[in-house]
């Protein structure tokens, strides 16, 4: 297994053997982020826009959308795969505890499946990203499976 520590560059399949991880930056959420969030979304739901009568909520605090927590994930880990990922193929996705604005977000990923595809010229890559605040805690965890740029061709 292979921590790369803070990534700042992208990875290709090679780079991606099952068990490498890395993180990214950190990221606090904004009240800002959740107005623009809301407004692009239409999220216009009482638990994030009423501000006045929150009795009723499940949720205490200034909850966000995971949607929004979720957005925000990928683009944090985009420099991992800015012009080597190829696309987005599928998505398991788990919420573990409400994130609120103030929250501080980072993404640690780790490699969990990794093949190439039947042509041998990309990747199929597996990861698991855990959103953790500043405190450890899990917050969101979700597997995206991606098809990956190889560094040059393995076709024969």
């Amino acid at each position: 297994m292979s921590d790369l520590g803070r990534l700042s560059c992208a990875l290709f399949y090679e780079d991606c053997a099952v068990g490498t991880s890395w993180r990214s930056a950190g990221r606090t959420i904004l009240e800002s982020d959740l107005n623009a969030f809301i407004s692009f979304s239409w999220f216009h739901e009482d638990l994030f826009t009423n501000l006045e009568d929150r009795s009723s909520n499940a949720i205490a605090g200034r909850p966000v959308p995971l949607a929004m927590v979720f957005a925000m994930a990928e683009g944090l880990i985009l420099p991992s795969i800015e012009g080597t990922g190829l696309a987005f193929l599928n998505l398991e996705l788990d919420a573990k505890k409400p994130i609120s604005v103030g929250d501080t977000i980072y993404v640690h990923c780790e490699v969990i499946e990794a093949r190439l595809t039947s042509k041998n010229d990309r990747g199929l890559v597996r990861t698991q990203n855990s959103v953790k605040n500043a405190a450890g805690e899990t917050l969101l965890v979700y597997r995206p499976l991606r098809l990956m740029k190889l560094r040059r061709s393995q076709a024969a």
